[in-house]
């Protein structure tokens, strides 16, 4: 009877580490989380007031509701019209800034939704599916798309937009993008980024 009991517990203690082992696996915990969201993990603990757990609870949610999504291909064509459209609009901001920022938004919206991702009319449903798959550029589209529709000055917005353009080219590009690539992908040989806006071009700047 003794040792009917002693197995009991063994098995009871077992079939508990197993359930929160496999909890931790499908969650990946604080530390799975933070890995995997990078400064979006940091975001989210500070849009909480500091509160970890509530944090980490709303990006298991992300992670459950978006963790899945395979993203579409592109196609060589429609690849190249989105690179054609941003480089238009790059160069409409330098004569008009908020129309260019607004179109830019526009346009990543679009592209977010033929990845696969949700629509653009749902923005916060579409960053949140975004920042589970691309966690390390989502804050560049977030700073775009609230310069869209601000009255922000044009060093702002041309800073908004040099952000928001490493999910731009993640979502184009027919590789997986590489966080720790970023920064060196998004500047030529001299260590300037690849984009003709700089502070003399933009319009109403005076250096």
């Amino acid at each position: 009877m003794f040792t009917v009991m002693i197995i009991a517990v063994i098995v009871i203690a077992l079939a508990a580490l197993l359930y929160l082992g496999r909890g931790r696996v499908r969650g990946g915990g604080g530390h799975g989380l933070k890995r995997r969201f990078g400064p979006e993990y940091d975001r989210a603990v500070a849009d909480h007031d500091g509160d970890t757990k509530a944090a980490e609870r709303e990006l298991g949610e992300r992670v459950k509701e978006h963790g899945s999504l395979t993203e579409l291909p592109l196609s060589p064509e429609v690849r190249e019209h989105y690179v054609t459209q941003w480089a238009s609009v790059q160069e409409q901001f330098v004569e008009s800034p908020q129309k260019a920022v607004t179109e830019a938004d526009a346009l990543l919206a679009r592209l977010a939704g033929d990845r696969g991702f949700p629509d653009g009319a749902q923005f916060d449903e579409q960053i949140a599916a975004l920042s589970v798959h691309h966690a390390h550029y989502v804050q560049g589209y977030r700073g775009m798309h609230a310069a869209a529709r601000d009255q922000s000055g044009t060093e702002e917005m041309r800073e908004a937009m040099v952000e928001a353009r490493s999910l731009f080219e993640a979502l184009v590009s027919e590789q997986p993008a590489d966080p720790d690539r970023r920064d060196a992908s998004s500047r030529d040989d001299q260590g300037h980024a690849p984009w003709a806006l700089t502070r003399r071009h933009a319009k109403g700047s005076s250096t």
